[in-house]
């Protein structure tokens, strides 16, 4: 029956027998021997199914809440025993925006695994929001400003926004002095409109309105303005936690540098962890949140940088 509403909740996730049956590596027919079991023991058809659909029927959709019950509740107690050992152990699922997991996540899992021998972790990184219930996910890290929700989140750091640029691009078109001065530089901004606490904003410039910069490269992706930056394309406006240890190195120069200390403006985006609330593995979720923030410190290291005070 475990296997049975584990393989309902993964073909209702997905959408497809072939597809679950690709990822568990087994045959289709196996898949839907699952379901057709399942079916026969509730009574119930839980799937519409046809060559080019599969759906989720009525009787389908009550029951897929009730399924992740049974086995969040199952999990819960599984882990309760387990705890009664003394040692944390069994999956840990985390998800996190793809640079920021790649950059200070895997680090951080690492040192977590090395502490808590009999936990397993899978890690998706993403950079789209992950429903956690759906998904089945324990832990997210989410960069932004969040929305009122039923999430536990836990504030990991502040977002601190810091201008830059390569030595080599200011050796030919000349330093800023002031943020008005981005005006007439070139700058790497974003494709796409940015959200509303990444925007090009210094305090007491131009009525606390947005600079309305402009520069010939523009993308979405964060290592593509990064490595333009470092390629000497513009004028780089990043979050500490991706250029940090460019700057460190010196082939980032930061050009306001009091833009790291300063106090954080109402609406700051954050870097948060959230978890679902009365979720399975909510002990483990815990252990590794603590994990994480003790990581990054009560000032975050990538907040350390060259010439700044951070406890300004």
């Amino acid at each position: 029956m475990i296997e049975a509403l584990d393989t309902f909740l993964a073909v209702a996730a997905h959408g497809s027998f072939s597809e679950v049956a690709r990822r568990q590596d087994v045959a289709v027919s196996s898949v839907t021997r699952k379901i057709d079991a399942l079916e026969a023991e509730l009574g119930s058809r839980l799937f519409h199914r046809s060559p080019r659909r599969l759906a989720l029927t009525d009787a389908g959709e009550q029951f897929l809440p009730r399924a992740r019950n049974i086995l969040g509740e199952l999990a819960g107690a599984k882990e309760a025993l387990q705890a009664a050992d003394g040692e944390p152990r069994g999956l840990l699922a985390v998800t996190a925006p793809t640079v920021f997991g790649r950059r200070h996540v895997v680090g951080a899992l690492a040192s977590f695994l090395r502490r808590y021998p009999d936990i397993e972790v899978d890690l998706h990184l993403t950079d789209q929001i992950v429903d956690l219930s759906e998904q089945r996910m324990d832990v997210a890290i989410r960069i932004g400003v969040l929305p009122d929700s039923d999430l536990c989140a836990t504030q990991l750091a502040q977002v601190r926004l810091i201008t830059c640029a390569s030595p080599a691009y200011l050796a030919r078109a000349g330093r800023p002095q002031t943020p008005e001065a981005l005006m007439d530089h070139d700058c790497i901004t974003v494709a796409t409109p940015p959200a509303p606490g990444f925007v090009w904003r210094y305090a007491g410039v131009n009525r606390n309105q947005p600079l309305p910069v402009r520069g010939r490269y523009r993308t979405d992706d964060k290592d593509g303005m990064l490595q333009a930056a470092l390629q000497g394309v513009g004028v780089l406006h990043m979050a500490t936690w991706v250029v940090c240890d460019h700057l460190r190195s010196g082939e980032l120069v930061a050009l306001f540098p009091e833009e790291a200390t300063a106090p954080a403006a109402p609406g700051t985006p954050g870097i948060h962890a959230v978890r679902l609330p009365g979720r399975s593995h909510a002990a483990k979720s815990r252990l590794f949140i603590d994990h994480l923030r003790a990581e990054i410190g009560e000032i975050p290291w990538w907040d350390r940088l060259p010439g700044t005070d951070p406890r300004a």
